[in-house]
């Protein structure tokens, strides 16, 4: 496999070349500032709150803000793996933290379940094509998780459900920024992926917020 083999699947992007994607590479900076915000929550939050996974996540947020930012300035192999790989951590490390901190599992059985979920997210992708919806196909699992667990969490009045929910609503309309890319882009040239990456920046941030005020500790 060519690793520098040029990948261009977005709109504002009609060459190659390091800066060919101006406004893609230019908001990643907005996940930089979530994670700068989150970094700084965290050190606010209490002492029992601060175990080594919150920080993971917020870890995992300049990641994302690094590899995206290297995809859409280099736009090859190599940095769509870098792209990818941090928002794939995310959204499973979180997603076992939920099972901890908002459901309150225990280790073994958050560990279970998050592997089924990505089981059951691999299936899901498999079922269409990659380039389904714009290659969004991919993020519909987190979607649906995110929404359920919120559903869940809200029926059973706990406070972490609502902030959940209008979570789910944002990635909703992040998502269908990022889906209308290619659709939009005879008529808006720069396209709309630049939009994907600043609401999902407010999105991580409000799921780390999220995290740090809501449900148990994650140490037990």
């Amino acid at each position: 496999m060519d690793w520098f083999a040029a990948v261009d699947i977005y709109c504002e992007r009609t060459a190659p070349g390091l800066w060919n994607e101006p406004l893609n590479a230019a908001s990643n900076l907005a996940f930089l500032v979530a994670a700068l915000a989150a970094t700084r929550a965290t050190l606010r939050a209490p002492a029992a709150r601060r175990d080594g996974v919150l920080w993971a996540l917020v870890a995992v947020v300049y990641l994302v803000a690094a590899g995206s930012a290297a995809f859409h300035t280099f736009a090859n192999r190599w940095s769509l793996i870098a792209d990818v790989a941090p928002i794939t951590a995310f959204i499973y490390l979180y997603f076992a933290v939920a099972m901890r901190r908002f459901l309150g599992l225990g280790r073994i059985a958050s560990i279970a379940l998050t592997l089924l979920f990505l089981a059951a997210s691999w299936a899901f992708g498999a079922a269409f094509s990659p380039d389904a919806l714009n290659g969004s196909i991919a993020y519909l699992p987190a979607f649906f998780a995110l929404a359920g667990l919120g559903a869940l969490l809200g029926l059973r009045g706990a406070s972490a459900g609502r902030p959940l929910l209008a979570a789910s609503l944002l990635f909703l309309v992040s998502l269908a920024f990022r889906t209308i890319d290619q659709a939009v882009c005879a008529a808006l040239p720069i396209g709309t992926h630049y939009a994907w990456h600043a609401l999902n920046a407010i999105l991580l941030y409000g799921l780390l917020i999220t995290a740090i005020r809501h449900g148990t500790g994650v140490e037990k």
